[in-house]
């Protein structure tokens, strides 16, 4: 008997004999300067997960406003369409940059792991200017949500070799699909 097919990611495989679950992931461009027609980084975010089987259930531009931030992810996360949120851009030093301020005290759990990988990640396309950036990621009311900064090419490097692999549900030895059913467990016993 031939072993599975299987297709090395980093940090892991992609097994073909299991199924693959497309999850439905939202994109937030944060900019004081694009619209949706010049907005390049959430382009490209969009055109990747569509590429890998995903549904894009919704694409906007906010301003950098810490209000206007959080209500969009709020409208979001609260709607119930979504099981990711992708933000680009606002995760830097400059006195504009705000999205880590918005979405911080929104999150229920952090996921310390995903800003330490961006930097690694990063590190090898940029070097030490990945200093400038907080991406951060965790989760909000069963929502994974993960900040990107607003380069092309950190969106890239965040999808094409974080997340993707993480939310495809052919990832071994784990992923984050198959944690979506629990995510909002404690809500179940904190009703009881």
């Amino acid at each position: 008997m031939s072993p599975d097919p299987v297709t090395l990611s980093p940090g892991g495989e992609l097994r073909d004999d299991l199924p693959f679950r497309p999850v439905r992931i939202a994109v937030i461009t944060v900019s004081d300067t694009r619209t949706l027609d010049t907005d390049t980084s959430g382009a490209l975010l969009a055109k990747r997960l569509q590429a890998d089987g995903h549904l894009l259930a919704s694409r906007s531009v906010v301003k950098d406003d810490v209000g206007q931030i959080r209500q969009e992810v709020t409208r979001l996360v609260d709607g119930g369409d979504v099981d990711v949120v992708l933000t680009t851009g606002g995760t830097g030093l400059t006195g504009r940059d705000v999205t880590p301020e918005a979405i911080e005290p929104l999150l229920e759990k952090r996921i310390e792991g995903f800003s330490v990988i961006f930097h690694l990640v990063s590190y090898e396309s940029v070097g030490l200017s990945t200093l400038q950036s907080r991406a951060l990621a965790g989760i909000i009311r069963g929502v994974f949500v993960f900040c990107l900064p607003g380069s092309n090419g950190a969106c890239k490097d965040g999808w094409d070799k974080i997340i993707r692999w993480q939310i495809d549900s052919r990832h071994m030895p784990c992923n984050m699909v198959e944690l979506m059913p629990r995510l909002r467990e404690h809500e179940a016993h904190d009703c009881a």
